[in-house]
């Protein structure tokens, strides 16, 4: 049986989208397939690792599932990161300017964050910066982030229209959220040669996809 997620009055309008389209067990069963896609099974279980806009966590739980043992969370929303329960270490800081040391984690990942940051190309260089600094020489830098491919303009097109949020109680959510985001979204699909050439100035791609409306990125740090 589905589970419904009971939204609070005082949740805000995106979070309270979010909560209708997906949830928790699902988007942990979620990430953890999109992990083992990009290959988190041949990754070290003792590997360090740092999920950025961990939001509530359920990425975190999907690397404890796979095993992993050393898994960090970060956050810049306190009430979010008050939400996860699990064994791993949940923060709340920025990801332009993270409190973690230089050259200390294995792994960084962003699985829908950074498309949220409000100034391109500003924010997003100092972003990707910033995870540079903190990853080790060969550390992997892991992003998952929406694309604009022929699936996505369906979605935009048919799914959010005013008919498909009537006929499917997830479309209408997705269509919230993305109402939400607003600019910052529509500024992140209008400039993927940017965001291509910002990543792999920092990394040396190991994997690159592009399907059903998201960017599938897996960087390798090469250089000290």
């Amino acid at each position: 049986m589905t589970t419904i997620a009971r939204v609070s009055p005082e949740v805000e309008p995106w979070e309270a989208a979010y909560l209708r389209f997906e949830t928790p067990q699902a988007e942990v069963r979620k990430f953890t397939r999109r992990l083992r896609h990009l290959g988190a099974d041949r990754w070290p279980k003792n590997a360090k690792i740092l999920e950025l806009f961990c939001g509530r966590g359920n990425a975190l739980v999907a690397l404890e599932r796979l095993g992993f043992r050393h898994v960090q969370g970060v956050d810049l929303s306190l009430k979010l990161v008050a939400v996860y329960r699990g064994r791993a270490r949940c923060f709340a800081g920025d990801c332009l300017a993270l409190p973690v040391r230089a050259a200390s984690l294995d792994i960084a990942i962003v699985q829908g964050g950074l498309h949220h940051l409000p100034e391109l190309p500003k924010d997003l260089e100092r972003a990707v910066a910033e995870v540079r600094r903190v990853l080790k020489p060969g550390g992997l830098f892991v992003v998952v982030e929406p694309w604009q491919t022929p699936f996505l303009e369906f979605v935009h097109r048919v799914g959010c229209s005013r008919v498909g949020r009537r006929l499917w109680r997830k479309m209408d959510a997705l269509a919230t959220m993305i109402e939400h985001e607003g600019e910052t979204y529509r500024c992140w699909l209008r400039q993927p040669e940017l965001i291509s050439r910002l990543l792999d100035e920092h990394f040396e791609p190991c994997i690159r996809r592009q399907r059903l409306g998201k960017l599938l990125f897996v960087g390798r740090k090469v250089h000290a």
